[in-house]
């Protein structure tokens, strides 16, 4: 049986380790849900486990992850359910759905300029407002 060369061996344990590294750095559909559920309650929502018929019906009934508005007379509820991670419905008031919204655009707003921020600092993406190579000129044989 003859030896494998050096770069054989290290190519096939980086081609076995890339999948692993990347399957670690993916979040878990439970894990958006998590936190998602603790930036409700961050909101003001209160949690009602499905601990009961009408609860557990209800719970079946609406649309898991996703919110339901409820009237009664002049009050505006919020329902969010979710038959996931803790099999339960949060429900709030307007108020604290304007809370959650308004930290969730909070938050979007900060990914964004942190992406902008990080786009930025590398001096080689200053490419102008063509793109790469529409300096002055044009480049070689180009020019006006």
């Amino acid at each position: 049986m003859r030896p494998r060369p050096p770069a054989a061996l290290i190519a096939s344990a980086l081609f076995s380790l890339v999948p692993v590294l990347l399957l670690g750095a993916c979040a878990t559909q439970q894990e958006i849900v998590t936190q998602r559920e603790d930036y409700l309650a961050a909101a003001g929502f209160i949690v009602r486990p499905a601990n009961t018929p009408a609860r557990l019906a209800m719970l079946q009934r609406l649309p898991p992850h996703r919110f339901v508005q409820r009237v009664h007379g002049d009050d505006v509820s919020y329902v969010y359910a979710d038959p996931l991670v803790c099999g339960c419905l949060y429900v709030g008031s307007q108020q604290a759905y304007g809370r959650f919204r308004a930290a969730q655009e909070a938050r979007h707003l900060a990914d964004e300029q942190q992406m902008t921020a990080e786009t930025y600092q590398d001096a080689a993406w200053n490419w102008g407002a063509w793109g790469p190579g529409f300096g002055p000129g044009f480049g070689p044989g180009f020019g006006w």
